[in-house]
């Protein structure tokens, strides 16, 4: 399912989630939305529907065989009667078996495809957030709901809905069966049913708490591991010695979820059990109240009727215990539902416009209409992180963008690529707003170098398809030798198909970054973001580093954002940003000959140079120190985090 075809039980827009009262939902209307789910399956649910009538009546029809057997073939040496009754009764279960094989096949089938369609769902709806979401969310918590909540609807949609309308039907069906044979007896049988219904009730409400607490837990306990056990976090907790606090903190986090499972399966169990204990003894009290009627000269049952009544009984009993528990099941998947729904109710900020704007051909041209952004972290928007910036950079441009920690450099190179929308002004590509661009062109419009290089945990090859899936092996031996890159991979023992390792650890941060540009290359886009691209690496290897990206940048609109001002002095423009605001722009030489912020930070740039010591790139995938990449900082693509 494409993230754009939302099916019809996606809101457009309702509170986010964590938000206060969202667990609050009146149940009828969120059971209503539960029930949209299984609408486009309802042609095969109608099936369904027919199977599970037809086997109701069918076991049905077998205690009315077994009374006639009773009452009238055996005490009245009927064989040819006796054989066609049994043989009734064989194949009453031999139906009931086949429809319930055939019922069982359709209900899982939608049920699968329900929940693929909620997985599809949610991923689809996070891939349109904006990078605000997932810089304030665990990554933890987002595979939780995706994994443990989709995955604990499993019963729910796949058999919990045919069993209640099998159970439901199976009811009804042996009640109208009963008070054919004697309503008096089955007065006497449905008395405590109310009863029961009450205590499942309680039941359900007490799980559905239970359960929320639960997968909170399971995704607090799913976001430790994720972080902890991943290759950083694994470095971090070693070299910090925190190995074992981690695992005391993760044992504690575990002895929680014990806890709560434990309560989550007793809860109401001994109620439960007191409902089946009553209702195992109600064949008792049938014989005992059709004896005391033959004592007392009441009417009087006969031996045929009081058997197949019983036999009704027990088929009511089993489908009615069913019914309350999956009652109580329904309840607690309730809370399930409910969290995913939260991340379906997700807030789109950044979408594409009903009717965007197609270009053919980019040129590159990008402009910065006096611009504004604040950052809305859901309690109000923040004080302004830029503003008023207005800057031009024609096709083939280079502009660099300079200043301290905190200035918004990051966060004005985010606003190029719509990683964040602008609150105030306009970006512009040739003359286009980007909000009025389709995603499909501003993704080939723009390409963005980061500080930190993500690669997947797959071979070189996959890696640098991931720009450019029908990319040739000429493409990509190409676009590594203009990223300086080739010689190195095809040195390798496995060469194109080395596997980089879990985020590219088994090679250093210079080599990752190469790679990075060497994809950037294959994608081939005319506006380039390059966002601290070098400021982790040595000076030999930003050397290295720093000729691939003059390839890279060539004939393309380059927007370089830098703390090492080595890397920006040849640009065609240089903006200096402090506190949001462009505070200086021109040339190196006329902000030299200004003497202000930019001169102060060529004299800082020129007092630290010296204390580089020089380095080699040693790490390679051949023995590798993890620790030698310098790459491992905070993403520069999470500027809300460095300029709040």
């Amino acid at each position: 399912m494409h993230p754009d075809d939302q099916p019809a039980w996606t809101p457009a827009r309702t509170a986010p989630a964590g938000a206060e009262g969202a667990d609050d939902a009146p149940a009828p209307r969120q059971v209503r939305r539960i029930l949209k789910l299984f609408r486009p399956y309802r042609g095969r649910l109608a099936v369904v529907g027919l199977l599970v009538g037809a086997a109701s009546l069918v076991s049905v029809a077998t205690p009315f065989l077994l009374k006639e057997i009773l009452d009238t073939a055996i005490p009245e040496g009927r064989l040819g009667l006796l054989s066609l009754l049994a043989l009734g009764m064989i194949l009453s279960a031999v139906l009931t078996s086949i429809f319930g094989v055939l019922q069982t096949l359709i209900s899982t089938t939608v049920g699968q495809r329900v929940m693929h369609d909620l997985r599809t769902a949610v991923y689809g709806r996070l891939q349109r957030m904006s990078l605000a979401f997932f810089t304030r969310t665990r990554t933890g918590e987002v595979q939780s709901r995706i994994a443990n909540d989709i995955g604990g609807m499993q019963a729910t949609v796949t058999s919990t809905a045919t069993s209640l309308v099998s159970n439901l039907t199976s009811v009804v069906a042996t009640i109208v069966a009963m008070v054919a044979l004697d309503w008096r007896l089955t007065v006497v049988t449905l008395l405590l049913l109310p009863l029961f219904v009450w205590i499942s009730r309680r039941v359900g409400d007490e799980r559905k708490k239970i359960t929320t607490q639960r997968q909170k837990q399971m995704a607090a306990m799913a976001a430790t591991v994720t972080e902890s056990l991943s290759v950083s976090g694994i470095l971090l907790g070693r070299t910090m010695g925190r190995s074992d606090s981690l695992t005391r903190s993760f044992a504690e986090e575990s002895e929680g979820l014990v806890d709560l499972e434990v309560r989550s399966n007793m809860a109401g169990r001994w109620r439960m059990a007191i409902i089946t204990i009553v209702m195992s003894a109600m064949p008792a009290v049938i014989y005992w109240t059709a004896g005391l009627a033959f004592q007392f000269g009441g009417p009087s049952v006969s031996v045929g009727t009081l058997v197949a009544f019983v036999s009704l009984q027990q088929n009511l009993f089993r489908p009615t215990v069913s019914l309350l528990s999956t009652g109580v099941q329904i309840q607690a998947s309730l809370a399930l539902f409910q969290r995913i729904f939260e991340y379906l109710d997700l807030p789109i900020d950044i979408t594409e416009p009903d009717e965007p704007v197609r270009l053919d051909q980019v040129k590159g041209e990008v402009r910065f209409d006096d611009v504004e952004f604040r950052y809305d972290d859901g309690k109000g928007a923040s004080a302004a992180i830029l503003a008023g910036i207005d800057l031009a950079v024609p096709a083939g441009g280079s502009l660099a963008v300079v200043g301290p920690t905190g200035a918004g450099k990051s966060t004005l190179g985010c606003l190029v690529p719509r990683l964040y929308d602008v609150t105030g002004g306009a970006v512009l590509i040739d003359g286009v707003d980007v909000r009025d661009l389709s995603f499909d062109t501003l993704a080939r419009a723009v390409g963005v170098v980061s500080q930190e290089t993500y690669l997947f945990h797959a071979t070189v090859a996959d890696n640098l398809r991931f720009a450019k899936p029908d990319a040739t092996d000429e493409e990509l031996h190409a676009a590594a030798r203009a990223a300086q890159i080739h010689d190195h991979i095809t040195s390798l023992p496995d060469g194109y198909d080395t596997v980089v390792g879990e985020r590219g650890h088994r090679f250093s941060g210079g080599e990752k970054q190469r790679l990075a540009i060497a994809r950037t290359i294959l994608r081939d886009p005319p506006v380039l973001i390059l966002d601290e691209a070098t400021s982790a690496l040595d000076t030999r290897t930003e050397h290295a580093v720093q000729e691939a990206i003059d390839a890279l940048s060539a004939n393309r609109t380059t927007i370089t954002i830098a703390h090492r001002l080595s890397t920006v002095r040849g640009a065609d423009q240089i903006v200096v940003l402090d506190g949001g605001h462009a505070v200086e722009r021109g040339t190196h030489d006329e902000l030299l000959e200004q003497n202000g912020r930019y001169a102060a930070l060529v004299r800082r740039d020129a007092q630290l140079e010296p204390a580089r010591a020089p380095q080699t790139e040693s790490a390679s995938v051949a023995g590798a120190d993890p620790l030698d990449a310098p790459s491992q900082k905070a993403s520069p693509l999470r500027p809300m985090e460095s300029t709040r």
